[in-house]
């Protein structure tokens, strides 16, 4: 147990109720436990030999040492603390104050006298484990289509899966949920954090869940709360990685190394901040946390204890359960030693780019923080690929008629302008409409502004820059009229992800027309908002198909998911009247249309307008018509053959995909 200011540790071995009971409380008290001091402390590791201690069981730490809240120093023996290196974690946080290390203030008060066992979570001591059963797939970047989704919701409502196993790493592994996620072309799903949690005090203090899951609490260890059977975490995740991996869909797992669950000062002393807060957080002057994670507190990423913890945990994940990639939550503070100017070459981003394990995997940054200069799209190194918010910020844009189609251009060919110049491909962009921050697909089609009243903070949290559009009317509606304008604007946002050049990224349930009822920020909501409707309708089948479709398109053709920039001649933009595109049509706010030949293969034009437009074809040769996003499953009306020059009907606020002959 890394510590650098304890001055003795203690490991206890925690014994009683909730041990073999099921249904046991770990917060209902009756535990005893046996104290071991460790005798050895060798490089800021605190180490011993305990004899006789089998799988199972339950411990934690105390420390004994210096209690100086200004220099952030705050040693606590009476609050057990979790193992950050522990692979599995049980019980939670049941009494707030028992949690907590300090009494009247955090800054000046004492330090609390509560033992917090019995109130606070646990480490468990595992058995060693095999090997992964079922090889990674290995699925190139430029085949690559992400899938993000929630393990809990996206299976909670699931008719085919057994009641018991929804919701949990059993129902995502289940044959109904993984064929309908390779129907679709899905290759890999991102996951919302699967590390083990505990609610941050906030939270706490309102008796709410952060159901997404971004408060980590042990870094090693699989979330026991996504387990069918209480204490089969583990196993259960490796069932669900190989039986994914078994039908060729990749695991990347959603990583948040840049805070914990701990919130700030004021907050819980369960691991992290007893142990030793100096050496994980990033502190001020004051022994205050510097937050620029918007959570209370800042893993401190010029730490070398932060950064072997990171490490360490992220290669568990791969070399005990075969997982083959991250998405780094918030990865411009990864680059901020201590909180400070970003740096793309900083120790801990090096450190995991050139880990002869990690770099073998899908590394995926999200590139802003909650400061000011945190937005960092384009600035990580050649190992990194991102998620891309200028594409989300102008396919929006441009399916609701704002802007011109100079920014659209960019981000459908693969942003070179943001990656080609660090020697990255067109892969790095992981590009994307929606994500779980923020509206579902139907939801930005049918809200102006978001509706965050179920969340207990009055509407506040969440962003107001949706970029969105309702037709006319806020919500849901039975308008046929306005449902069918929704539903095709929505085909046009697929399409339009789907054949950009980039690695796509769908939000899961999208292809089943989810809504969250205009919630733009559902993280603590564990309920009908968050969880995926499997409810079959006309739209939801439909939709479905239609992504299928895309996907398909996307997979067959080399073109449509080409792994090298776009060079001069291969590439020919073209204006409706039937024209080279010239340089003042670029940025003319009232061109809704864009028409480009890819490679002299495929004719793709998008039109946002709300009326039909009509649009003289390019080329030499005639075209065949592929996809129409105006039809419900996406197959053109008219499928005859288009000669070059003539002229073709654009629908409204639909895409257009034709091959040439």
């Amino acid at each position: 147990m890394a510590s650098t200011s304890a001055e003795v540790v203690e490991v206890c071995l925690v014994d009683g109720a909730g041990e073999d009971d099921a249904d046991a409380d770990e917060g209902s008290g009756g535990l005893t436990e046996r104290r071991i001091e460790l005798s050895e402390h060798t490089f800021g590791v605190w180490h011993g030999h305990v004899p006789g201690v089998r799988a199972g069981q339950r411990y934690g730490f105390r420390v004994h040492g210096p209690y100086r809240p200004f220099h952030g120093v705050r040693a606590n023996p009476q609050k057990i603390l979790v193992d950050p290196y522990a692979k599995q974690v049980t019980g939670r946080v049941t009494d707030l104050e028992a949690a907590r290390g300090w009494v009247d203030d955090p800054m000046t008060g004492r330090p609390s006298t509560v033992n917090s066992l019995g109130h606070v979570p646990l480490s468990v001591v595992v058995a060693p484990g095999g090997a992964p059963v079922t090889p990674r797939p290995d699925v190139p970047w430029s085949e690559t289509v992400i899938c993000e989704l929630h393990v809990r919701g996206y299976t909670r409502e699931h008719p085919d899966v057994p009641p018991e196993q929804r919701g949990t790493y059993l129902g995502l592994a289940h044959p109904s949920v993984v064929e309908h996620l390779a129907r679709i072309g899905v290759t890999a799903v991102e996951l919302l954090p699967v590390n083990a949690i505990a609610e941050e005090p906030p939270l706490l203090e309102r008796g709410a869940t952060n159901y997404w899951g971004y408060s980590t609490l042990g870094f090693l260890a699989p979330h026991p709360g996504y387990a069918s059977v209480r204490g089969a975490e583990i196993t259960e995740f490796a069932t669900m990685v190989d039986a994914l991996h078994a039908a060729g869909i990749e695991v990347i797992l959603d990583v948040v190394p840049n805070h914990t669950c701990e919130g700030g000062v004021g907050g819980t002393t369960i691991s992290y901040r007893g142990l030793d807060a100096p050496a994980y957080y990033s502190l001020g002057g004051s022994g205050h946390d510097n937050d620029i994670t918007g959570t209370g507190n800042t893993l401190d990423a010029g730490s070398p204890t932060v950064i072997r913890l990171v490490c360490d945990a992220l290669r568990h994940w791969v070399q005990a359960f075969g997982v083959d990639g991250f998405r780094i939550d918030l990865a411009s503070v990864l680059g901020r030693p201590r909180s400070g100017a970003f740096d793309a070459h900083s120790a801990l981003l090096t450190a995991i780019a050139q880990d002869p394990i990690l770099s073998t995997c899908k590394l995926i940054a999200e590139p802003w923080d909650a400061t000011g200069e945190g937005y960092r799209v384009g600035g990580f190194g050649v190992a990194w690929s991102e998620w891309n918010g200028r594409y989300r910020d102008a396919v929006r844009d441009f399916w609701r008629g704002h802007g011109g189609v100079a920014e659209l251009a960019s981000r459908m060919t693969g942003s070179s302008d943001i990656y080609g110049s660090s020697g990255r491909r067109p892969w790095a962009s992981v590009n994307f409409v929606t994500a779980h921050d923020g509206f579902t697909l139907r939801d930005l089609v049918s809200y102006e502004r978001k509706h965050n009243e179920g969340n207990g903070e009055g509407n506040r949290d969440g962003t107001d820059d949706n970029r969105s559009q309702n037709f006319g009317v806020e919500g849901e509606t039975d308008s046929p009229e306005v449902r069918e304008a929704r539903m095709s604007t929505a085909r046009a946002m697929l399409a339009t992800l789907l054949l950009s050049v980039g690695t796509p990224m769908l939000l899961g349930g999208d292809e089943r027309w989810r809504t969250q009822s205009g919630n733009n920020n559902p993280y603590c909501r564990d309920d009908e908002t968050s969880w995926m409707d499997w409810t079959a309708t006309d739209e939801s089948r439909a939709l479905a198909a239609f992504t299928a479709r895309v996907a398909e398109l996307r997979r067959e053709s080399p073109v449509l998911h080409r792994d090298q920039f776009y060079v001069d001649g291969e590439v020919l933009w073209w204006h409706p009247s039937g024209r080279p595109m010239e340089d003042h049509d670029w940025h003319h706010d009232g061109n809704r249309t864009l028409v480009v030949l890819l490679a002299d293969y495929w004719l793709l034009l998008l039109h946002s307008g709300p009326e039909p437009v009509d649009c003289v074809l390019p080329g030499e040769h005639g075209f065949d018509p592929v996809l129409d996003t105006s039809t419900s499953d996406g197959h053109p009306a008219d499928k005859e053959t288009v000669p070059a020059g003539s002229t073709l009907t654009l629908p409204a606020q639909s895409v257009q995909l034709l091959r040439s002959r």
